[in-house]
């Protein structure tokens, strides 16, 4: 099990770089959290909702992922409350000071279930724990669902992770080691310093330190890895600003309050020709090259606090001058002339209502029963060239509906129109991962690039999964070459 110090510590991406160390020695790790918090979301093949870093993980451990992986997935909607969803499905809404007197029996009853079901079809296989946030939270530890708990539910060996990015490495360790229960304190097999910067030979004194304090060995000290990861929530996007100075196209991505799913935007970030800019509202728009409005998890909210912030009119106004802006799921329908919310899913009170921003023909009802599913087909936008195929996978509670009109893919794939006499075009789509397809993404950003007259990119481009899975790669490269992981795998499952 890959325990934190704190959130943000580095344990999603530790737990994936383990799950393909052990793939390559011939073992199957199942990638387990029982329970996350998260507004960056995946559906499995099933149709289930899951956290997209317990995707990851699975696809480091060469696995389909299925909500199993993730049997409770938090989505926090802003007011205290958040979207609760049972091994895949949404089962009601909880609020804060609440949470672990409703849901802490049927949370624990759904782990187990995800467990059973993962030892059951893969009874050779090896689980792969990651933790949630520190796990001696003192004021929560009676009702921990998915820490330490579980942790000896499981009677797992754990890894211990820090972050001295962060600062204050030893007091994080030594106040973490010092908070846990003595029936607890076994469990920690070893220490993982993460994030190091420089030689490694200067954290010598402080290693050494480390173990003759707590008795506990470091197992390694990672370094910063220059490779752009995942962020697990919204708070990451902050340390992405200013990586590629150079980039020939600037895109703006608004930085709504509930942005969720903006993992559909790290297939941009890996293209060394794409810089993207995360804005807030306020902030200018005319020297990008695009617009993007990513998916929200409070649609309606996000709309009031876009108008709030003075950024209708600018989109008016960058429209107007040939700009370009791109919609996904929430974003699309921010993107049309009506929404509407009588049973009060937007957390909004019933009967709820807005206008859109009036950029493309649709009107969007929020209904109860959620769209999750993996979806196919071929784009008729951009429109030059012939028709792409696609995938990717819809996950929201609105309906759109667009007046007749040849702008609209058949399938409801994307949604586009012309935008004044400049140039300016609309566009948008519920489909989450739509620029993981290489082909269109490339189809995309060359649009863009036309009109700066820059030179064209092949289109010639494998889907991003394949991208990523190098870049797992090169994670556990790192992973073997600077931690010792004999203390903490133990023997090796008989098969």
């Amino acid at each position: 099990m890959v325990l934190g110090t704190s959130s943000g510590a580095g344990k999603s991406l530790m737990t994936a770089a383990l799950c393909r160390v052990l793939r390559r020695r011939g073992e199957t790790p199942l990638p387990f959290k029982g329970q996350n918090m998260s507004l960056n979301a995946w559906v499995d093949p099933a149709g289930g909702e899951m956290a997209y870093s317990q995707a990851l993980q699975a696809w480091a451990a060469g696995l389909e992922p299925r909500v199993a992986m993730n049997p409770v997935l938090l989505k926090p909607r802003g007011d205290s409350t958040s979207e609760v969803i049972h091994l895949g499905r949404s089962v009601g809404t909880a609020r804060a000071e609440h949470y672990y007197r409703d849901w802490f029996r049927p949370g624990w009853q759904a782990i187990r279930s995800g467990l059973m079901e993962l030892q059951a079809d893969h009874p050779d296989g090896r689980l792969v724990l990651e933790g949630a946030g520190s796990p001696v939270e003192v004021n929560l530890q009676a009702r921990d669902l998915t820490n330490l708990r579980l942790a000896q539910y499981l009677r797992v060996r754990c890894l211990l992770v820090a972050d001295i990015e962060r600062g204050g490495v030893f007091a994080q360790i030594v106040g973490t080691l010092a908070l846990l229960r003595p029936v607890e304190r076994p469990l920690i097999a070893g220490i993982l310093v993460n994030r190091f910067r420089g030689r490694r030979s200067l954290f010598d004194e402080g290693r050494t330190w480390l173990e003759r304090q707590t008795g506990v060995p470091v197992l390694g000290v990672m370094p910063w890895l220059d490779e752009l990861f995942p962020p697990e929530d919204s708070l990451d996007l902050l340390e992405r600003r200013g990586r590629k100075r150079e980039a020939d196209l600037r895109l703006a991505v608004l930085r709504l309050p509930s942005l969720s799913n903006f993992s559909d935007l790290d297939p941009l970030e890996a293209e060394p020709s794409v810089q993207l800019d995360w804005v807030r509202p306020g902030d200018p728009l005319g020297r990008h090259d695009a617009v993007i409005v990513p998916g929200s998890k409070c649609t309606l909210a996000d709309l009031a606090a876009l108008r709030a912030g003075g950024l209708e009119p600018l989109l008016r106004e960058y429209l107007a001058a040939g700009g370009h802006v791109f919609g996904i799921c929430g974003g699309l329908q921010m993107l049309g002339r009506q929404l509407a919310d009588p049973q009060g899913l937007e957390g909004m009170g019933p009967g709820a209502a807005a206008a859109g921003l009036d950029l493309l023909p649709l009107d969007t009802l929020f209904a109860a029963e959620k769209t999750l599913r993996r979806t196919r087909g071929r784009a008729l936008w951009p429109e030059e060239g012939e028709a792409l195929e696609i995938e990717g996978f819809e996950l929201h509670h609105g309906r759109s509906l667009c007046e007749a009109s040849p702008l609209a893919d058949p399938a409801g794939l994307g949604y586009w129109q012309p935008s004044g006499a400049a140039g300016g075009v609309v566009a948008g789509t519920y489909l989450h991962a739509i620029f993981e397809n290489g082909p269109w993404r490339r189809r995309w950003l060359n649009r863009l690039r036309q009109r700066r007259c820059l030179p064209l990119l092949s289109e010639h481009q494998p889907h991003h999964g394949r991208q990523r899975d190098q870049l797992l790669d090169r994670l556990a490269d790192a992973f073997e070459a600077h931690v010792d992981l004999t203390p903490l795998l133990g023997h090796t499952p008989s098969r």
